[in-house]
């Protein structure tokens, strides 16, 4: 156990016991706990395994390799559609945590041998994500936006891409470009 951690077990309140039992369940497979993102992370070798993690409606255990895992409970979840590496297993009672023990060493004694193994998820490029029309226009346009664009990091671009392309409405859209645009200028990302 890492002094640095605890804090976040007692703070949790709501899922107090839930967290305490995945915390344990890591420790007992050689983990060595660290504090990653303001949340307990759990590393093999100075490799992310597994973190954990807490929400309103439930706690989690988040594989970073987790869409390598073989999942053959069908228990891990992709949180939402532009997740790409990661997967969650989520619980909403101390019980589930107990029923899964066992499968849940499994799949961070699978995760470990993946890291092991040097294997990484094959990424979307940022070429493959859609360019909403909006800010194509813009790109068109504004050969010092496009290179401004086309400067920034690939995670720093697809959060852009994501950003604009979200909306359902055109002129919502147009807005978020046009808002972002200052920031693309000045080589910043999204959340910069």
């Amino acid at each position: 156990m890492n002094p640095k951690v605890d804090f976040y077990f007692s703070k949790a309140g709501k899922w107090q016991e839930e967290l305490e039992q995945l915390r344990t369940i890591a420790l007992d497979c050689q983990l060595t706990e660290e504090l990653k993102w303001g949340t307990p992370c759990y590393t093999h070798q100075q490799k992310n395994i597994v973190l954990i993690h807490d929400f309103k409606e439930y706690c989690a255990f988040l594989f970073f390799k987790g869409a390598l895992l073989k999942d053959t409970e069908g228990i891990l979840i992709q949180q939402s559609e532009n997740v790409q590496a990661a997967r969650q297993i989520r619980f909403t009672n101390l019980k589930e945590i107990v029923k899964l023990k066992s499968v849940l060493k499994t799949y961070i004694y699978e995760a470990i041998e993946i890291e092991k193994a040097g294997l990484k998820v094959e990424l979307k490029k940022t070429a493959d994500f859609p360019v909403s029309e909006e800010f194509q226009k813009q790109l068109d346009e504004d050969s010092t936006l496009k290179k401004a664009f086309e400067a920034l990091t690939p995670g720093r671009q697809r959060a852009y891409l994501l950003h604009f392309s979200q909306p359902k409405q055109a002129k919502t859209r147009e807005s978020r470009v046009e808002n972002a645009i200052p920031q693309i200028l000045d080589g910043k990302g999204l959340n910069d």
